[in-house]
Parts: C-alpha cells; structure tokens; sequence
C-alpha cells in the first residue's frame, strides 16, 4: 500500500516529488489516481489534473476509471500547456501519461522543482509488451512507483500486460474491454 509522503520542514522550503502508478489495462491505475487526488482535496491542498485532449473514451473532460469513477480534468493537447495552467497549485495529476508527448518528463520535472507533488498514471507497456511512450523515463525520474496488477481473463493469475484482440494497428489504438483484455504473462504469450 503506498503511504503518502509528508512534506519537508525546511523554512520557507517545500519539496516537490513524483509519484507514478502504472500498469497493464484494467488494473486500477486511474481508481489508484483518483483516490490520491481526492484525498489530496480532503487536505484542501489546490489540485490540477490533466488527460490527454485525445482520451475521449469516457468523457470529454473528466477522467473516468473502467468502474465509472471520475474527476474533474483539463484535456491538454501538449504537455507544455499543463506548466501554464497550474502555477498556483500544490499538486498536480497527470491520466493516461503514456498518450503525453516526450516533453512530459520535463514538464513533471519542473512541477517537481517548483515544490509541487505530482501523481502521474499510465500504462507501462503497450499492447506488444513494449515500454510506452514517456512511461520509462518517468518512472526512471520518480520519487516513488506503484505498480499496479489486474486479473488475467483467461486463467484468473495475477495479470500485468494489455492484450489487444483485434488485428494489430497503431500503438496508439484507443479501447475498451472491447478491444483489450488483460492477461498474465503466459496466457499474453499463448495468445487466444
């Protein structure tokens, strides 16, 4: 269980820090997410979150878990816009990371520099079990990682990569339980 870091006593001095949850699809990253922002509101700490602008799956806006609880979110079409939209803010909540361009990692960087607590969820590998996106780079630069796991669909094993079953595409390839199942690393390599 991740146990929330308390900040630095220094005078005047606040320390920033980086907390990524990642994981296979269906595992609890953004449940995980979530619940860490919304206790960070029960602190009354001033909370910003963003998603990519190209996650619409559940909403427009919100961020939404595959269970439909949601928080209030800012779509971003470039990580740069998130630096411009939180300057007054304690801690910042990043959803789906892996769909962030590469300029993510200094962005969630500076944020980090300027004292904030910043909570990023994403999937660590995608459908071809290969790392995703900025997701390595952001765990290499974090303070603390949570990984999250799921249940495999087909033997109910502990699971912890995102199977497509459609034909492959594009890495980037937006879907549901529809498209995407999870499953442990011998029933992914066994395939249907």
């Amino acid at each position: 269980m991740f146990i929330e870091p308390k900040r630095g006593r220094g005078q005047g001095h606040k320390t920033g820090w980086v907390e990524v949850i990642c994981g296979s699809m269906f595992s609890g990253k953004t449940e995980e997410l979530i619940r860490r922002l919304n206790r960070a509101k029960i602190a009354q700490q001033k909370v910003e979150i963003f998603k990519p602008a190209i996650d619409v799956r559940y909403h427009e806006a919100n961020i939404v878990s595959h269970n439909q609880t949601a928080i209030r979110s800012t779509p971003v079409n470039t990580s740069e816009e998130i630096l411009l939209m939180c300057s007054d803010c304690e801690v910042v909540g990043l959803d789906e990371a892996q769909f962030f361009d590469e300029g993510i990692v200094e962005v969630v960087n500076k944020l980090a520099e300027q004292g904030k607590r910043v909570i990023v969820a994403g999937l660590d590998m995608d459908s071809r079990g290969i790392p995703f996106g900025p997701m390595p780079q952001l765990m290499a630069i974090a303070e603390y990682v949570t990984k999250v796991h799921a249940i495999c669909v087909v033997c109910g094993d502990i699971a912890h990569y995102s199977y497509r079953k459609t034909a492959d595409g594009p890495q980037v390839f937006l879907g549901e339980s529809d498209n995407y199942e999870a499953r442990c690393r011998r029933c992914y390599h066994l395939n249907p």
